[in-house]
């Protein structure tokens, strides 16, 4: 009788998780999860992210919410470990049951939890994973920020058309998969408009001393150094650059936006680049709203992870209104057919292959601010 129990009870539980999977984002409330960076080595691109994805949620639900119902957000801590991105995306869904993810920042921890998404077919989007590969997994990632492909290439135009430099060298975190990938197309790009890359040298995320690959590429003799790496490490290198006497510019991507990388860097940083998928300085009524709301909120000027995880939740809550439920296939055909959707970070289509279309913007770096340099149009660059 005890084992006939036993098995009872266990064949009820089995059949309760059945129905919970099954009604997966039918109460009152739309469950969505998050995961990302709030704490480890790029804490600051995971809590600007947040800040705007619950900015952003608040707006939703102030206005009534998603198909009458509130917008409930499960957030999980991934100590920007891709290990950890896994953990939390496989809690999300199988404990929190939600309906999309919202992460991650980085490529790699995009990478690591694209597979239990897609296996669970839940759609995910990443705000800001440039790396090819992310949405590449399956029919059920995508994501609203640039691509590798095209931020390098943007970069390479920007060095050889702009700055008329005509030898580059590069300076690469070979443990990162965005870094990785950036330095790869810009390469590609600036040979193809005539550049010559004179040096390439390698760190690892983490590192704190880089004076002997930085004297190797002294002694290349380049007129500027492509850097795509973070803002932990950027600021450094560009300190230790300078005290070797190299006073060339210090090129990068995205992962250099971050209030921290004046912290570190300082001056060395003045008269620096970096391509970007934002600026506070654009004009436009949409930026100038969410920029002030945010300062509002945060004391402090939303950078580029701010403005996507910003997107990137008005995206989804926009798929969800448009395919008229929260079944993860009618929710992943909505957002694949997304165009021109007017974000803070542009207006995004999302392409066949689930990736985000639109401009870029070059800022230079001047006393601690992002100063706008150019707009850069996808349709200039041939990739």
């Amino acid at each position: 009788m005890r084992l006939r129990l036993c098995v009872a009870a266990l064949l009820s539980l089995a059949f309760l998780g059945v129905v919970s999977c099954g009604k997966r984002g039918a109460g009152d409330e739309i469950p969505i999860g998050e995961y990302g960076s709030l704490t480890g080595t790029t804490a600051t691109f995971g809590q600007s992210t947040d800040n705007a994805i619950k900015m952003a949620f608040d707006e939703i639900n102030g206005a009534g919410g998603v198909l009458g119902r509130k917008l409930k957000l499960y957030v999980e801590d991934d100590q920007s470990k891709p290990e950890e991105a896994a953990t939390a995306a496989t809690k999300l869904v199988n404990q929190n049951h939600v309906v999309a993810l919202l992460g991650e920042v980085a490529s790699s921890r995009s990478l690591a939890a694209a597979p239990i998404a897609q296996a669970a077919q839940i759609p995910m989007i990443s705000p800001s994973s440039t790396n090819p590969r992310v949405t590449q997994v399956g029919d059920y990632i995508f994501r609203v920020c640039l691509i590798d492909p095209f931020q390098g290439a943007v970069m390479a135009k920007f060095a050889a058309d702009t700055l008329k430099l005509k030898k580059v060298a590069i300076l690469v975190d070979v443990r990162n998969d965005y870094s990785v990938g950036l330095q790869t197309f810009f390469r590609q790009h600036f040979r193809e408009l005539g550049g010559e890359i004179v040096a390439e040298q390698s760190y690892s995320e983490g590192d704190s001393d880089f004076h002997a690959q930085l004297t190797q590429i002294k002694a290349a003799n380049p007129e500027g150094i492509y850097v795509p790496g973070y803002y932990t490490e950027v600021g450094t290198i560009a300190r230790q650059a300078r005290e070797l006497g190299l006073t060339v510019p210090l090129m990068g991507g995205d992962g250099w936006d971050s209030p921290k990388l004046w912290e570190i860097g300082g001056e060395a940083l003045n008269g620096c680049y970096l391509s970007n998928h934002y600026s506070t300085d654009d004009p436009s009524p949409v930026v100038q709203k969410f920029v002030t709301e945010y300062k509002k909120r945060h004391n402090q000027l939303p950078d580029a992870l701010a403005a996507l995880g910003y997107d990137a939740a008005k995206i989804l809550a926009d798929a969800i209104t448009r395919a008229g439920s929260t079944d993860g296939a009618k929710v992943r055909d909505a957002l694949a057919a997304t165009k021109d959707f007017q974000g803070v970070t542009g207006t995004i289509t999302i392409n066949k292959d689930r990736n985000a279309v639109k401009p870029a913007v070059i800022l230079k770096v001047e006393n601690g601010k992002f100063t706008l340099v150019e707009t850069i149009k996808p349709e200039s660059i041939k990739l």
